[in-house]
């Protein structure tokens, strides 16, 4: 954060009048804190910063306007957000040993609201393990599980499904909250034939596939209802939340869209610790220079040996540690038509699903077309007897999500199919993120590191041999035809072999700038989120996860923000 706060996000806000596309705009380029990134978590703290109306707060991101994007607005249309575009940063990995030399997509927005402008928008909150997990390692019990819950109710505003179902049974309001900001709902949209299926399993597999009332109450283990942030029937983003029209008109804070930071500027050391007077930008093509008078700044960093680069602070842990959840699909031709695909491959049935939710804001297109979520754990006994330790968090954390979809994507033109993600959630292989360049406009180097330890695809072939007892269950008997691949047949070497073959990226790349306990000699920032070794200089996102947690990491990025935020304003009270 600069000036009081620098950080680096970014996230689609309504273009209001506070958010401007040309610096000339601006009233000016002082400010108490200039956060670098409108996205997840940078908007958050842009809002709870100018709560203060002593505060003023100037946002710099790179990307463009979420407004009027439609494939950001309507739920269904996520998938076209995930291509190249100018609302994406376009990244790929550098070639993957695990994944048989084969490169990977990593997408990450380019766009106000950053990725919560352009993911599955799926919320769970992770185990109540993952964040006791980081209170432990960071000897900070501000990041417990029960420290951080006001956070998550802080942060959600729990909003009926747009179709108005009976939602009882569906989820557990008491570890909800309807005083937050960026809504959180069950899907308005649940192909019901599909989804009937899959909790019926759970009552002919109880000991298996157990039922959760709410994966969301800090013991996901099981199976329950899909939770999105999803209000009204579009997509809720930080920029349509945090930087909603009530909260962007405030005469303090700023956005500044198409500037893209390229340093820290005016280093001197304040009681022997660095600090920074502002950051450089970059606008259509020209340099700008814009001072934090409070000096928190938030910002990712790379190594600089070897490129011409002076170090100004020399913190090995840098761009290490980079987490990624790999996923892969198994999927299943069915006997029924009521499938996403009959959707996509047919012109009519689109139009009219379309037609709707211009109307109403309902239908299929108002969900993103996943129904339940599973989390389950391997056997103690299973890992242990093949020589691994447990990379969960703790007893009540899981090992594997599937994400049960009425789809197969369009895999088998033609056909009406359905299908699983399944995500190894604790991957115990590491990579980095690095620079091969002086330019600080050139891309980085991506390493995610996908499937590097043996656990990790142990962890995948055991989640097959379960999910495919699963539809061995006999509601599925009348339904599915056949299985696309003959898995069920398959030897563990062709196992691994089809996982490496087809495993992608979720889209959660954390951990790069990890925090770790206040006298460590590894990890990047410290419990209170300063950078190790400065001063008045923050990292507030994801990349200060020192483990991933066992879920999708949006929620969990948004209680970042919020504590982050909190940090800051005690910080400068």
């Amino acid at each position: 954060m600069f000036a009081r706060a620098l950080i680096t996000l970014v996230f689609l806000a309504p273009c209001l009048c506070k958010v401007y596309e040309d610096v000339v705009q601006l009233p000016g380029l002082s400010y108490d804190f200039v956060i670098v990134g409108g996205g997840t978590a940078g908007n958050v703290v842009a809002n709870r910063l100018t709560e203060n109306p002593n505060f003023s707060v100037l946002v710099l991101e790179a990307g463009v306007s979420n407004e009027g994007v439609l494939d950001s607005i309507v739920p269904f249309f996520v998938v076209n957000l995930l291509q190249p575009s100018i609302y994406e940063w376009n990244y790929t990995t550098v070639p993957q040993p695990g994944l048989n030399g084969r490169n990977v997509e990593i997408p990450r927005a380019h766009m106000l609201g950053g990725c919560s402008s352009h993911n599955g928008m799926i919320y769970t909150r992770g185990s109540a393990d993952d964040y006791n997990r980081f209170a432990a390692i960071t000897g900070d019990p501000g990041w417990s599980w029960d420290r951080l819950l006001p956070y998550f109710f802080k942060n959600e505003k729990w909003t009926p499904p747009v179709d108005h179902h009976d939602t009882r049974g569906q989820f557990d309001p008491a570890v909800h909250s309807n005083k937050g900001i960026n809504s959180v709902s069950l899907s308005a949209f649940n192909w019901p034939i599909f989804a009937n299926h899959v909790i019926e399993s759970t009552k002919e597999l109880p000991d298996e596939w157990p039922f959760n009332l709410d994966m969301n109450s800090g013991k996901p283990l099981g199976l329950g209802w899909l939770q999105s942030t999803i209000g009204d029937g579009m997509r809720s983003s930080s920029a349509t939340s945090y930087l909603g029209p009530e909260f962007i008109h405030r005469k303090n804070l700023h956005v500044l869209l198409n500037a893209q930071v390229s340093k820290l500027v005016e280093s001197s050391h304040v009681n022997g610790k660095l600090t920074f007077g502002g950051v450089q930008f970059a606008q259509g093509g020209t340099l700008f220079y814009s001072n934090g008078r409070k000096g928190d700044y938030s910002l990712r960093w790379s190594p600089l040996a070897g490129l011409g680069i002076s170090s100004l602070l020399d913190i090995p842990s840098v761009g290490r540690n980079a987490t990624d959840q790999p996923v892969f699909i198994l999927g299943w031709t069915v006997n029924s038509t009521q499938t996403l695909d009959s959707l996509i491959q047919n012109t009519t049935l689109f139009n009219e699903a379309f037609a709707q939710w211009n109307r109403s804001h309902t239908g299929p297109f108002s969900a993103e077309g996943t129904t339940q979520l599973a989390f389950f754990r391997l056997d103690s006994q299973t890992l242990a007897s093949n020589n691994f330790s447990d990379p969960s968090a703790g007893s009540d954390s899981p090992h594997i999500e599937v994400a049960f979809s009425p789809s197969n994507f369009g895999a088998l033109p033609g056909s009406q199919a359905v299908s699983v993600g399944i995500i190894v959630l604790n991957p115990v292989s590491r990579g980095s993120v690095t620079i091969n360049s002086s330019n600080p406009f050139d891309s980085p180097v991506i390493d995610v590191g996908f499937l590097t330890s043996d656990v990790d695809l142990f962890t995948g072939r055991e989640a097959i041999a379960k999910v495919l007892k699963l539809f061995k269950a006999p509601t599925w008997q009348d339904y599915i035809i056949a299985p696309i691949g003959d898995l069920e047949n398959s030897s563990d070497d062709e196992l691994d072999e089809y996982i490496r073959n087809t495993t992608r990226s979720t889209n959660h790349l954390v951990g790069t700038a990890a925090m770790s306990a206040k006298d460590a000699r590894y990890g990047v920032v410290d419990p209170d989120l300063q950078v190790k070794g400065a001063s008045r200089l923050r990292i507030i996102d994801a990349s200060v996860f020192p483990f991933i947690v066992s879920g999708h990491t949006q929620a969990a990025t948004y209680v970042i923000a919020e504590r982050g935020a909190d940090l800051v304003k005690e910080a400068w009270k």
